[in-house]
């Protein structure tokens, strides 16, 4: 087939599809306006390299602002969670709120001058090997671009397990991106599947408006206090292993944990036999650092229960025999990446995770000018790692005197 039989086969495709427009970008293409996509969209601009970035929302950093529980605060301090290129106000706490939070990356954004494409949902992403460019489809319009930044994140999709008997259970069940606030649930029974932080959080929330919560714990988990010593257990952990090596720190913070917050498997919490900074690089599950739920198990206002055998109505057996009555239940089950779903032909990203084959800190760079951003299992301080390397590489590419892509930007926008 020659270029003209390609583009008349174009043409023939384009007569009978439901797109109503196409758009040839001129620099990179960042799929999510997340604080990862704004963070690549920044260090882009800082390199004078211009790019659009789509969101499937119709608000910036939409988990944050649409899908998170009201006392939501920041786990780390705030110098470990700073975009590139710009630091938190001054007046800010040591841990911002959410509301905070969402008003730093709105100021990011207007500094930048990033201005997303919203309500573009992505349906596919392909590479056009004949173009030698990503072609991307939203349900309003296609997108045509050289380089492709997915910055939907590890945390697109909520994560609903299939418990036997969900059907039957008759009272609320929701997902912890659906939850706001304990205050609906004063006076009830609620039972909390998943002992990650945002579990923890929500128990605590649950008591401090007078519900009787009730938490699944089916595995080993590390909970490791919010701060020793006077400093972050995150900040400390990273200047101490500026000089030891991982298991010494590893070490250390178990001790000072045994220390500060006495044996968690006394209440059912015990602790994984790696540690838990090495378990975060073997797995990437993070730890739980306490902000108060662990006093609440001690005194029996948490309750911890074991994995779940089955539900009934208003009630769940747990795989120990036991029966207990409940009137809610909330899922703290985390959530997953979406790439797959509308990402063809890729090699970058496993089909079972959708996450970059590769390990950190090679995660961030793929095939054909297609790039990840957001996908460490580092938290925004890994994605700004991400975001600085790839704007240098495609910086490096579009300052270059480099041969055109076999049609150029506005032969194809007259074509497509």
């Amino acid at each position: 087939m020659d270029d003209n039989d390609y583009l008349r086969e174009m043409e023939g495709k384009s007569a009978h599809d439901p797109y109503t427009k196409s758009a040839v970008v001129a620099g990179p293409l960042i799929v999510g306006a997340g604080p990862s996509g704004l963070a690549a969209a920044a260090c882009l601009k800082e390199r004078g390299v211009p790019s659009l970035v789509i969101e499937r929302s119709s608000c910036i950093a939409s988990l944050w602002q649409l899908k998170t529980y009201d006392r939501l605060k920041l786990h780390l301090p705030k110098q470990f969670c700073e975009l590139p290129l710009m630091a938190f106000p001054a007046d800010f706490p040591t841990y911002p709120d959410k509301q905070q939070f969402v008003s730093y990356l709105e100021a990011y954004a207007a500094r930048f001058e990033i201005r997303p494409v919203f309500n573009q949902a992505v349906i596919s992403a392909e590479y056009d090997e004949k173009l030698q460019m990503w072609r991307v489809r939203t349900e309003a319009a296609e997108y045509v671009c050289r380089w492709l930044i997915v910055a939907t994140g590890e945390n697109a999709e909520a994560v609903v397990p299939g418990i036997e008997g969900m059907g039957e259970f008759g009272g609320s069940v929701v997902h912890t991106s659906g939850y706001k606030s304990g205050a609906v649930y004063e006076g009830k029974r609620v039972l909390v599947v998943g002992c990650g932080n945002s579990g923890m959080e929500v128990c605590l929330d649950l008591c401090n408006h007078n519900a009787r919560p009730s938490l699944v714990v089916r595995d080993t988990v590390h909970i490791l206090p919010r701060e020793m010593m006077g400093r972050s257990t995150f900040g400390l952990s990273m200047w101490l292993l500026k000089w030891l090596p991982m298991r010494l720190v590893d070490r250390f913070l178990l001790v000072s944990s045994w220390l500060v917050l006495g044996d968690t498997a006394r209440y059912g919490l015990d602790r994984p036999r790696v540690g838990p900074l090495e378990l975060k690089s073997l797995s990437g599950k993070t730890p739980v650092l306490d902000v108060g739920t662990l006093d609440k198990i001690k005194s029996g206002d948490i309750k911890i229960c074991p994995g779940i055998q089955r539900l009934w109505y208003k009630s769940a057996e747990f795989v120990d025999g036991r029966v207990e009555n409940y009137d809610a239940i909330i899922l703290a089950t985390g959530y997953k990446s979406n790439v797959p779903c509308w990402l063809k032909k890729s090699e970058m990203f496993c089909e079972k995770d959708g996450l970059p084959k590769r390990p950190f800190p090679n995660c961030w760079k793929g095939e054909c000018g297609l790039y990840a951003v957001g996908f460490t299992k580092r938290g925004l301080l890994g994605a700004s790692i991400d975001a600085k390397n790839i704007a240098a590489d495609i910086a490096s590419s579009w300052k270059q005197t480099i041969s055109p892509p076999k049609y150029s930007p506005n032969f194809m926008q007259k074509h497509l």
